[in-house]
């Protein structure tokens, strides 16, 4: 598996928020024709009102506790590890292993398996490296697989761990968000309570109100930030991580199979044949078209 920069995940993050960055100065609309308020000038000042580094101290705050209190911190330390794999996109060379099997093949039934052990320093995947030393000092096919099989299933637990976080992750966002919208209101409404209760002459209903809902829109920002973080950012990075946790464990059964059959001694052509099986439909047709 070779790994490069995923120019997707920085787009998408980045269209994200261009998206909603628009919206925030999206100008007024009346019965479908636009009109520019304060002379004809983008409000660019309305972005203002979205930035409370109280609201993003609530939400983040509250999810990076809660995630401590349900998982151990070692865990939750190595998810920085996480996210910065998530820029970076890994391709899996399913064709490219299933030719390097085939080889080990070819020379096992050539020269035997213990042939194979000069050259286990230059194999680079490691499950495969691990793979063809195990098949060389076990005799018994079955102990083979299931030793194999067990190395694949804790990879899968230890994919399905990182990816369980981040979903929960995604879930305390917007609690915490609600949570912080609701600390507001109840903050703006004492306030509120204690202003009425002067004997002030000035004392003005109408900008009590007009100050209240004003910091009721702000006390509803910090639902905003949790919204956003769990379906902009935890939610699409808990699938990437599971659709590459898919495609390496199927890189790893493939691996594992063909693991199998050269301690079968079977015959390369087979082995290709029935590890090709793992491949999708359309590029084995690409690669027929190649061949010919």
């Amino acid at each position: 598996m070779k790994s490069q920069f995923d120019f997707g995940t920085i787009i998408g993050l980045v269209a994200g928020l261009l998206c909603i960055f628009v919206s925030m100065i999206w100008p007024e609309v009346d019965r479908g024709d636009i009109v520019l308020s304060k002379g004809d000038s983008w409000r660019f000042e309305q972005l203002i009102w979205f930035y409370q580094p109280q609201s993003v101290f609530i939400v983040l705050g509250g999810v990076i506790s809660a995630t401590l209190v349900n998982y151990p911190i070692k865990a939750v330390i190595n998810m920085g590890n996480v996210f910065k794999n998530v820029v970076l996109s890994e391709k899996f060379d399913f064709t490219g292993t299933i030719d390097k099997i085939v080889v080990l093949a070819e020379k096992s039934r050539k020269d035997g398996l213990l042939s194979l052990e000069a050259g286990l320093k230059d194999i680079e995947s490691v499950f495969l490296r691990n793979g063809i030393e195990l098949a060389i000092n076990e005799r018994d096919s079955n102990r083979l697989r299931t030793f194999l099989t067990m190395d694949l299933n804790n990879i899968s637990t230890r994919h399905i761990g990182a990816q369980e976080i981040i979903l929960y992750m995604a879930a305390y966002a917007p609690a915490f968000g609600m949570l912080g919208t609701v600390l507001g209101l109840i903050i703006m409404m004492n306030k509120f309570q204690m202003s009425g209760e002067t004997s002030s002459i000035d004392f003005n209903v109408a900008d009590q109100f007009s100050a209240l809902l004003v910091g009721m829109g702000t006390a509803l920002i910090t639902t905003f930030y949790g919204v956003f973080l769990a379906n902009m950012v935890f939610l699409p990075i808990a699938g990437k991580l599971k659709r590459r946790s898919e495609n390496e464990i199927m890189l790893k059964s493939i691996v594992l199979e063909g693991i199998i059959s050269i301690h079968g001694r079977e015959h390369p052509i087979l082995i290709k044949e029935k590890l090709m099986t793992f491949v999708a439909m359309s590029e084995r047709n690409a690669l027929e078209e190649k061949e010919k």
